[in-house]
């Protein structure tokens, strides 16, 4: 009985990291508008010395839509660039098993909004709440992974 409880416990501490690495908002994720339902964009979350960001990899484009548009509602560093590639959420640190801190651009009005993440139905969805001032006065989308 005694081995059965180290054997147990040892496969439990070794599935700790992959259940770990699994919450993690790191990958490729499409996002859902949460207005119309519909995908809107592939963005790529990375994570660099602490920080999480997302960069836009594809956008969904409806027929006629401009299928490389600029962030011409952007202001600074942003304004006129081209959305596909843009770094549009940046400074997010891992809260608990939220990541905080950061900051999300709408690409289309150019508003940045402050923003929080929370990694949700095991890994598979990303949870998205940009806000001002306070979490409760904002908008969140639910995105899907990838890969």
């Amino acid at each position: 009985m005694k081995q059965f409880l180290c054997a147990s416990a040892l496969a439990v501490i070794a599935a700790l990291p992959a259940c770990a690495q699994e919450l993690s908002p790191v990958g490729l994720w499409k996002n859902i508008d949460d207005i119309t339902g519909k995908p809107k964009a592939l963005i790529r979350i990375v994570e660099a010395n602490g920080e999480v960001q997302g960069r836009i990899e594809k956008l969904f484009v409806a027929p006629g839509e401009d299928p490389h548009p600029r962030c011409s509602k952007c202001t600074g560093a942003n304004r006129d660039k081209p959305v596909i590639g843009m770094v549009f959420m940046s400074g997010l640190r891992k809260d608990g098993r939220d990541y905080t801190g950061g900051e999300i651009i709408d690409p289309d009005d150019g508003k940045v909004y402050r923003s929080k993440l929370t990694v949700v139905d095991g890994g598979k969805k990303l949870n998205v709440r940009g806000y001002i001032g306070m979490p409760m006065f904002g908008r969140s989308q639910i995105w899907v992974r990838q890969e």
